[in-house]
C-alpha cells in the first residue's frame, strides 16, 4: 500500500511538471499572437485555458484524496500542501496568458504593440519563458540553488517593466492613451507570470527545508 502511495505522490509531481510545460507553451503562443496579430493563435490560447484548468482540477483532486486517505506527515505533507499551492500559481499563469491573448485579439487586425516597444515586450516574454522553464526544473529536481537564482531573474523582469514605463511616461510617447493602457497591462501580466514562477520556487524551498522563504 505504501509503495502505491509513493507512486501516486511521484505521479502528481510528474503531472505538475508536464502541466508547467503546457502553461509555458500557452504563454509563448499568446506572445506570438500578440506580436504577429495572429487571430487563430489568440483564440487557441483562450480556448486552451479550459484544458489547463481541467488538468489542474484533476491533479488537485488526487492530491486532496491522498491528504484525506493517507494522513501524510513531515515531507509528504509538505509535498501535498506545496503542490496545491503551486497549482494555484499555474492556474494564474494560464489565466495571464489568456489576458495577453485577449489584448492581441482586441487590437486586431493591428499589432497591439508599437514597433519601438516590441523588443521590450519580446524581452519580457523571453524572461517569463525562462522563469517558467526554471520553475519546472526546480519542481522536478527540488533544486534549491536554481530556486535562489530565479530570484535574480525576477530582478531582470522588474527592470524591464520599469524601462517599459519610462517609455510610456516619456514626452516622446505619441501612440495615444489606449496603446499606453495595453502596454501597461501587458507589462503587468508578464511581471506577474514571473512572480508566480518565483512563488513556485519558494514553495519547493519550503518543501525541502520546511522553512518559509523570505518574500523580499
Amino acid at each position: 500500500m505504501r509503495d502505491l502511495y509513493y507512486e501516486q505522490l511521484d505521479a502528481i509531481v510528474d503531472d505538475m511538471v508536464t502541466l508547467t510545460g503546457s502553461v509555458r507553451r500557452a504563454v509563448a503562443a499568446a506572445t506570438a499572437a500578440l506580436l504577429n496579430a495572429d487571430a487563430p493563435l489568440a483564440e487557441q490560447v483562450i480556448d486552451g485555458d479550459k484544458v489547463i484548468d481541467e488538468t489542474i482540477e484533476g491533479i488537485e483532486e488526487r492530491a486532496l484524496l491522498l491528504l484525506a486517505t493517507q494522513q501524510p506527515v513531515a515531507t509528504d505533507l509538505r509535498q501535498l500542501v506545496a503542490t496545491l499551492r503551486m497549482l494555484t500559481d499555474l492556474e494564474r499563469m494560464g489565466d495571464l496568458s489568456v489576458h495577453v491573448a485577449k489584448v492581441a485579439r482586441l487590437r486586431m487586425p493591428e499589432v497591439a504593440v508599437p514597433t519601438n516597444l516590441q523588443p521590450t515586450i519580446m524581452a519580457m516574454a523571453s524572461v517569463a519563458d525562462q522563469m517558467i522553464h526554471a520553475a519546472s526544473r526546480i519542481v522536478a529536481n527540488r533544486d534549491l540553488v536554481a530556486a535562489e537564482k530565479l530570484e535574480d531573474t525576477d530582478d531582470e523582469m522588474d527592470k524591464l517593466r520599469k524601462e517599459l514605463f519610462r517609455v510610456l511616461l516619456s514626452d516622446s510617447w505619441n501612440h495615444g492613451v489606449e496603446p499606453a493602457i495595453d502596454l501597461a497591462l501587458l507589462g503587468r501580466y508578464y511581471e506577474r507570470i514571473g512572480d508566480h514562477a518565483v512563488s513556485m520556487a519558494r514553495r519547493v524551498v519550503y518543501l525541502v527545508t520546511g522553512e518559509v522563504p523570505s518574500q523580499d
